[in-house]
């Protein structure tokens, strides 16, 4: 099994500003997806819709300030039965994000994609909490005709 990772320093006072944005639906929709509607806590399905299809995200693990880690139970094959798992950690000024998606069966090329969209919204989560407004689907940028 193959995982995507990314690492991102988020300058906030603390790792509770961006834990927030990955456990409010509002702001959720503030830097991911403008359409995303669900039950963010333990237990809860969280749906996320794109132009190109969508994700449904079962929250399996939640550590105030330190974790968020949900579990694909909808989209396409491929994501099915992987894993989003956020990690986060105070540095200086910073929150440090280690994002994880993984265990992706085989390294095909919808995850060279997907692994550049999730650092394109990575910097949207980044810029939503420094700043206060992310570049959330449809608004954010598009690499591809997958989006």
């Amino acid at each position: 099994m193959v995982d995507i990772l990314h690492r991102v320093g988020v300058k906030s006072p603390s790792a509770d500003d961006v834990y927030a944005a990955l456990t409010s639906i509002d702001k959720l929709a503030d830097w991911w997806t403008n359409d995303t509607k669900g039950d963010a806590d333990t237990g809860g399905v969280i749906e996320f819709r794109f132009l190109s299809g969508g994700f449904d995200m079962k929250v399996v693990d939640l550590q105030p300030g330190k974790r968020v880690r949900w579990e694909v139970i909808g989209g396409p094959d491929e994501w099915i039965g992987t894993e989003v798992v956020w990690d986060l950690k105070r540095e200086d000024d910073y929150t440090i994000i280690l994002f994880k998606h993984q265990g992706w069966r085989e390294p095909v090329e919808f995850m060279h994609h997907c692994s550049t969209k999730w650092a394109t919204y990575l910097m949207s989560l980044k810029e939503l909490v420094e700043t206060g407004s992310g570049a959330p689907n449809p608004h954010d940028v598009r690499i591809d005709n997958w989006g």
